[in-house]
């Protein structure tokens, strides 16, 4: 029984949060990324996104990895909560380092094909120069160190949108805009 007990502890551990127990999630792996290599890798994903939209020829990985940072971005509200990348207490940060480190790892597979080589190893000397410059590898954060894979997605942390403010805000200031919206449209009008 106590056997059990721990094999239930333990499974439920390695799957409560992320990937970064040991265990593999099925899908491509996704390298993890630095606190501060995600703060340059968000200034430069409009640039990897437009490189990787001009590819005509692409495989199996590129395509994963293309849809999950779509589907994590998606997820992680299209990065336009305070905070998202840049507290590490922001409920949404996590799925930020999830779609951030698939941004990185979409330009580093490009660099492997055929049509891409070139810009991609461009791209790729310009950021490295970024973050050398903005000391990017030493800012960590818990997330740091997390794997992630095309198999698993990471939702932000809803719970904690209540307990950290500059969300709570923003989740409060769209409540009342979309309230008031709504009010507006079905506000009865007088004399017509």
């Amino acid at each position: 029984m106590l056997v059990f007990a721990i094999t239930v502890l333990n499974w439920t551990a390695a799957f409560g949060h992320g990937t970064s127990s040991g265990l593999r999630a099925p899908g491509v792996q996704i390298p993890s990324l630095t606190h501060g290599q995600m703060a340059v890798i968000a200034r430069y994903r409009s640039d990897i996104l437009a490189l990787a939209s001009e590819q005509t020829e692409t495989d199996l990985t590129f395509r994963r990895l293309v849809n999950y940072g779509n589907i994590q971005y998606t997820y992680c509200l299209w990065g336009v909560v305070p905070g998202s990348t840049s507290d590490e207490q922001s409920p949404f940060n996590e799925c930020s380092h999830a779609y951030l480190s698939a941004t990185k790892a979409i330009l580093e597979h490009m660099k492997t094909m055929p049509g891409s080589k070139q810009a991609a190893q461009q791209l790729i000397s310009e950021i490295d120069a970024d973050m050398v410059l903005s000391g990017a590898s030493w800012v960590l954060c818990q997330f740091s160190g997390e794997q992630f894979s095309t198999g698993k997605v990471i939702e932000p942390q809803w719970r904690g949108v209540l307990f950290h403010w500059p969300s709570f805000l923003t989740f409060s200031g769209a409540t009342v805009v979309a309230f008031g919206g709504v009010f507006v449209l079905f506000k009865p009008r007088r004399g017509w």
